[in-house]
């Protein structure tokens, strides 16, 4: 099963009965809004840091930007489920180059990587992108009624 069809499973959708355009809008949709509220959820671990540090919200939206990938890739890490050499591996890249981006040396590392992280991500986490995915969903709802 391929990363866009269980995500379209997740929200009820078969890829299937839908074109492949709609497709690519339904998965540029979500992932826009899977790293949404995964920055909220570590908006919400770092909160103490934030507030001890005196973060503005655009200091904090910031930070978040800036370390994404990284918070991502430790978030892996954290559930002991891969290792660094684990990880690289699945990715494809050498690991050092996962090294670079857990210490900030590459901030602005490729999308495959953060693509395939997300991947991973979701596979370890799953509990928190199904409730990310049902906020979404209610949220569409509401506008809906609107």
């Amino acid at each position: 099963m391929s990363a866009m069809e269980s995500l379209c499973h997740l929200i009820g959708v078969h890829p299937r009965n839908i074109s492949k355009e709609e497709c690519l809008i339904l998965e540029a949709e979500l992932f826009s809004q899977i790293c949404a509220g995964l920055k909220e959820n570590f908006r919400k671990q770092y909160q103490d840091y934030f507030r001890l540090m005196k973060f503005t919200a655009e200091m904090e939206f910031e930070m978040l930007e800036a370390n994404f990938t990284k918070l991502v890739i430790r978030d892996i890490l954290l559930t002991s489920e891969y290792t660094v050499e684990g990880l690289a591996q699945y990715i494809g890249v050498h690991e050092d180059v996962i090294h670079e981006v857990i210490c900030g040396l590459n901030t602005t590392p490729s999308a495959i990587l953060l693509q395939r992280a997300i991947d991973l991500h979701r596979t370890v986490r799953s509990e928190l992108y199904r409730a990310i995915v049902q906020k979404v969903i209610a949220e569409y709802f509401r506008e809906d009624e609107k």
